[in-house]
């Protein structure tokens, strides 16, 4: 007698690799106060610019000097420390926030922010060090689903801080 066996059901997707990308007129002052906001990194990229800039796939007007390195004049990342990177390209494969150069300027109110969630008993001390940083107050909320701080950060991009 032959034993038929089940079909072996397909592999369940793999999660989508993401990353937020930021609308940003100084992309790499965005990427050092959300670094030091985040506790993140800012990528270091120079390694992939100095090698396309030796290839003349990248023209040097599209570059500048950033910490002491070459980078990217329009865009720049930051990504959680922990998480895995691309060592040949400095790029993040994990969470990471995008900030790319736009020509205009930011005109109404965020449709995505970000939640910063310092810990109990933290958030003053955060918002503090956040102003320290660069943000602003704009607002603080008392509701009865919590509490928290609407901020905004250098370029007026809004976040809260629970």
């Amino acid at each position: 007698m032959t034993q038929v066996s089940a079909p072996t059901p397909p592999p369940a997707p793999s999660p989508v690799h993401w990353k937020l990308v930021v609308d940003a007129a100084d992309p790499h002052a965005q990427a050092d106060f959300w670094a030091a906001a985040l506790r993140y990194e800012v990528e270091d990229n120079s390694a992939c610019v100095e090698r396309l800039l030796e290839l003349g796939a990248l023209p040097v007007a599209a570059t500048v000097e950033f910490h002491g390195r070459p980078a990217f004049r329009d865009l720049i990342a930051v990504r959680h420390p922990d998480d895995p990177y691309d060592r040949e390209r400095g790029t993040g494969l994990g969470r990471r926030l995008l900030f790319q150069r736009v020509p205009e300027a930011k005109g109404v109110k965020n449709r995505l922010h970000l939640d910063l969630h310092p810990g109990d008993g933290l958030r003053d001390g955060e918002v503090e060090r956040l102003v320290g940083l660069g943000a602003s107050v704009l607002r603080q909320v008392k509701e009865p689903a919590g509490e928290w701080v609407v901020m905004a950060d250098p370029e007026g991009n809004e976040f809260c801080v629970q």
